[in-house]
């Protein structure tokens, strides 16, 4: 008589082969909802109003709350070459077009022939006590290197300019998009221009949404 060996092959192979159609399932299921979630949960992509940034006395402000309209960011120093000319300028821009549709962002900054010295609340008192400003002064801040902030990190990346100086100007679009950029010595006159283009838009879209 033959021994019944034969059949021990079969009572193992079945679990074993279910085991491999389960597993064969989840992975097919995941890389399913991996797809999906490719396609239908893309991240959000950034723009300059989506980032937090510190107010002068260290409190979380949101960028948000100027989407809609155009701002130019500034990168402020108290004791440089450029200081008098700049915030001079800086509040003639933002008293002319602000504050419904247009504001300086100031965001002082020590890295350049360290300028900026003082705290972000003496930095705030020295512009409002000797330009009168009234447009935004926000926390001391590094804008170059591995510390940079990330909302002005955004506008170099974006840009693709770096600040080599004080008072580099970023033009930033209602949407949060970088529009132009100017370096420190050039007149307010030529900013103008682009501010009251982009003023222009507003307003225009704000009638048609009527």
């Amino acid at each position: 008589m033959e021994p019944l060996t034969t059949s021990y092959p079969l009572k193992y192979s079945l679990p074993k082969a279910r085991v491999f159609v389960v597993f064969l399932s989840m992975v097919l299921c995941t890389t399913i909802l991996c797809l999906l979630q490719l396609r239908f949960f893309k991240p959000k992509i950034k723009d300059f109003y989506s980032f937090e940034v510190k107010d002068s006395r260290g409190r979380i402000i949101s960028l948000e709350k100027y989407r809609g309209k155009a701002t130019l960011v500034v990168n402020v120093a108290s004791y440089c070459q450029y200081t008098d000319k700049n915030y001079i300028a800086l509040q003639e821009l933002h008293r002319e077009f602000g504050p419904s549709h247009f504001t300086v962002l100031a965001f002082p900054c020590n890295q350049f022939g360290e300028s900026e010295p003082g705290s972000s609340q003496e930095i705030e008192s020295f512009a409002k006590g000797n330009y009168g400003v009234t447009f935004p002064v926000f926390h001391k801040i590094k804008i170059l290197g591995s510390e940079a902030d990330p909302a002005f990190k955004f506008l170099i990346d974006s840009s693709k300019k770096e600040p080599r100086w004080n008072f580099w100007k970023y033009l930033v679009s209602p949407e949060g998009k970088v529009v132009k950029f100017w370096r420190p010595e050039e007149p307010i006159e030529s900013i103008k221009p682009e501010v009251t283009s982009l003023i222009r838009q507003i307003i225009m879209k704000k009638r048609e949404d009527l």
